[in-house]
C-alpha cells in the first residue's frame, strides 16, 4: 500500500483521508469539509492530487467542500503489480469516489489528461453534474494542440521501443523529465518559475521515483492516448449538448495546450465562460487565488 504524499503549498487545510476500494486497489482521497456541491478535482499524467494544494485553501476558506484524489496507479493510491490502467478505469475511479462519499451533484474540476475521464463523466452522467470547471486540459483533437515531448515519446506507436528503453532506465527517464521541465519553465512568467522548481518538479519526481512508482500507469495511459483522443473527438456532439454551466479557466502561457484550445472548448460548450490568466499549464498552482475567485463567482 502506498503511503500518502505530503501536502505541499503554504496553506494546508484539515481534511479527512479515505482509502476507497475500487476494482484493482484502493484510491487515496482527501475530503475537505464544507458546503456543496463539492468540487471534485482530477489530476493528469505526470502528477497527482498535490497539484491542487495551492487552490484548495481558497475554496475551503470560502466554505466550499472539496475532494481531491489520486487515480489508481498515481500518487498515494494503490499501484498493484500487473494492474491494467485506462481512461475508462479512471472514469470509474471518479464515479466510485462520488458514490462512496455520497456526494450527489458535483463540480468536476479537470486538468491535463484528467479531461478524458472528467468530461466523459459529465457527458454520461449530466444529472450528477452541477457545474464544470476546465483547466488547461485535453479532451478532443484541436489543430493547434501539440503534446509535451515526454508524452509524445510514450504516446507514439513508432517510438514504443524507444519509450520502453527510457522507462526502464532511471537515468534516461530523469533526463527526459529534466528536458520537459526546462521547456515548461521557459514559457513561464518569472514570478512563477520558483514555485515550479521548488514544488512541481519535486512532486513529479516523487511520483515516478518513490516506490512503488507511477511509471507503469503512466506508460499504459500514454500508450492509449491517441486512440482515446480519436474516440472523444467522435463524442464532440455530445459535449456540445451539455447544458451545465462551465468555466474554462486557462493559463495562457501553456506552450502546448494553447489559448486556441481554450477557445475551442468555449465554442463547443453552449453554457460556458472563458477566463484567460497570465500563467502556465498548471494554472491552479501559478495563480490559485485567481482561479478560486473565478470558480466561486
Amino acid at each position: 500500500m502506498s503511503e500518502p504524499f505530503p501536502s505541499y503549498g503554504d496553506n494546508a487545510r484539515s481534511f479527512q483521508e479515505h482509502r476507497i476500494e475500487h476494482g484493482q486497489g484502493k484510491l487515496y482521497v482527501r475530503d475537505y469539509p464544507g458546503a456543496g456541491p463539492a468540487f471534485v478535482m482530477m489530476h493528469g499524467f505526470p502528477d497527482n492530487l498535490g497539484i491542487y494544494d495551492f487552490l484548495v485553501p481558497h475554496l475551503v476558506d470560502a466554505g466550499r467542500r472539496v475532494v481531491t484524489f489520486d487515480f489508481l496507479g498515481f500518487g498515494a493510491s494503490d499501484k498493484p503489480e500487473g494492474a491494467k490502467y485506462s481512461f475508462a478505469q479512471q472514469q470509474g475511479d471518479l464515479k466510485r469516489v462520488v458514490e462512496a462519499l455520497k456526494l450527489g451533484k458535483i463540480v468536476p474540476v479537470v486538468h491535463d489528461s484528467g479531461g478524458f475521464p472528467g468530461l466523459n463523466f459529465a457527458i454520461d452522467q449530466p444529472d450528477d453534474v452541477a457545474e464544470l470547471v476546465i483547466l488547461n486540459c485535453v479532451y478532443h483533437a484541436v489543430p493547434d494542440d501539440r503534446l509535451p515531448e515526454l508524452i509524445e515519446v510514450f504516446a507514439t506507436v513508432n517510438l514504443r521501443e524507444v519509450a520502453m528503453m527510457i522507462a526502464q532506465n532511471p537515468e534516461f527517464m530523469g533526463s527526459l523529465l529534466n528536458l520537459q521541465r526546462s521547456l515548461f519553465q521557459a514559457a513561464l512568467p518569472e514570478r512563477h518559475v520558483k514555485t515550479y522548481v521548488d514544488f512541481l518538479g519535486p512532486l513529479i519526481d516523487a511520483n515516478f521515483g518513490l516506490p512503488p512508482s507511477s511509471g507503469p500507469a503512466f506508460v499504459q495511459m500514454t500508450a492509449g492516448f491517441y486512440d482515446v483522443l480519436a474516440e472523444n473527438t467522435k463524442r464532440l456532439p455530445l459535449l456540445n449538448k451539455l447544458e451545465v454551466p462551465t468555466k474554462v479557466i486557462w493559463g495562457e502561457r501553456d506552450p502546448y495546450l494553447t489559448t486556441a484550445t481554450a477557445k475551442d472548448f468555449h465554442g463547443n460548450l453552449q453554457n460556458s465562460t472563458l477566463h484567460l490568466i497570465d500563467a502556465g499549464h498548471w494554472v491552479q498552482i501559478d495563480e490559485g487565488k485567481k482561479v478560486a475567485e473565478i470558480m466561486l463567482s
